[in-house]
């Protein structure tokens, strides 16, 4: 009997989340950085055995929506709640159980496995982490509660042969060779967005959207040739750097990183333009592949 399913991972910003489906799916799919907000969309990992397919989802994490950006990337926590097998609510060892109340009375209504997953534990005590688990059996008393530290790699395994026991019986969703709904266009902004991250402080890494206009795959090289929208005049030339050098940064940074991934070489082509108040604009949104629509967290 063939199993699938949908595993959706859900929880606040900096828990983890893709640190963990990383682990889970064994490839970098998902960008990481120490700030919060660093991942918009929702992105499927795929993980294939003979008798099973594990379709894991990474979404933003939740907060409430201060502009049409991060209400959009709320969305996305929706449609994850709204189809979900199974549920990897991810928290860490610091986190409050009541953080999130409307988000726990939802996940207490549904009717489908949760799996709580205490994240970072390698930064916390033994006794630290067994009083978290009695906390938290008692705020979400139908969950699995693991503790895990996806940074190292501790009970990810336990994790894995937790989620492929909850799978429901279905044929693959997607084939079995494949690793992600995500194409490489996606894949090689999310790259570059995420050396923005790295390279820029305060608020310049959440004025900026990367849209790839051109992707040319040839036998020993993939030319790539990106544009970094930013919200203002201003943000353009902190971007850019002096005579570029900041922006070489970025470049070379995130050229090296798709290099490592698909093992080929790669000619990147970076461009920075204006795009005024692309984040409280719904248009613009859309075309930059958010959803439109009203979120949960904003009824």
């Amino acid at each position: 009997m063939h199993k699938s399913g949908f595993v959706n991972i859900i929880g606040s910003p900096n828990v983890g989340k893709s640190t963990l489906m990383n682990s889970l799916v064994g490839e970098r799919l998902s960008i990481i950085s120490h700030k919060a907000q660093t991942t918009r969309h929702r992105i499927m990992g795929i993980v294939n055995g003979d008798d099973y397919q594990i379709v894991y989802s990474d979404t933003p994490g939740v907060l409430k929506p201060a502009y049409r950006l991060q209400s959009a990337m709320m969305r996305f926590v929706d449609s994850a709640l709204d189809d979900a097998d199974i549920i990897l609510y991810i928290t860490d060892t610091v986190e409050p159980a009541c953080k999130h109340p409307e988000l726990l009375a939802k996940l207490q209504s549904l009717n489908v496995p949760i799996i709580l997953v205490i994240n970072k534990i390698d930064l916390s005590t033994q006794e630290h982490v067994q009083a978290l688990m009695q906390r938290w059996a008692g705020a979400l008393p139908q969950a699995r509660i693991l503790p895990v530290s996806a940074l190292h790699g501790f009970n990810t395994s336990t994790l894995t042969e937790a989620v492929k026991e909850l799978l429901p019986p279905s044929p693959p969703y997607f084939g079995k060779d494949e690793l992600t709904d995500r194409s490489m266009r996606f894949i090689a902004s999310e790259v570059i967005r995420e050396q923005i991250l790295t390279t820029y402080s305060k608020e310049v890494p959440y004025s900026v959207e990367v849209a790839v206009e051109e992707y040319r795959e040839q036998p020993n090289i993939d030319r790539i040739r990106a544009i970094i929208y930013v919200d203002r005049e201003s943000q353009r030339s902190i971007v850019i750097g002096h005579r570029g050098q900041k922006l070489k940064r970025v470049g070379t940074g995130a050229r090296l990183e798709l290099e490592q991934f698909l093992q080929k070489k790669v000619y990147l082509e970076l461009h920075v333009k204006v795009d005024s108040n692309w984040r409280n604009d719904d248009s613009k949104l859309r075309r930059y592949g958010y959803p439109s629509g009203k979120s949960e967290q904003q009824k």
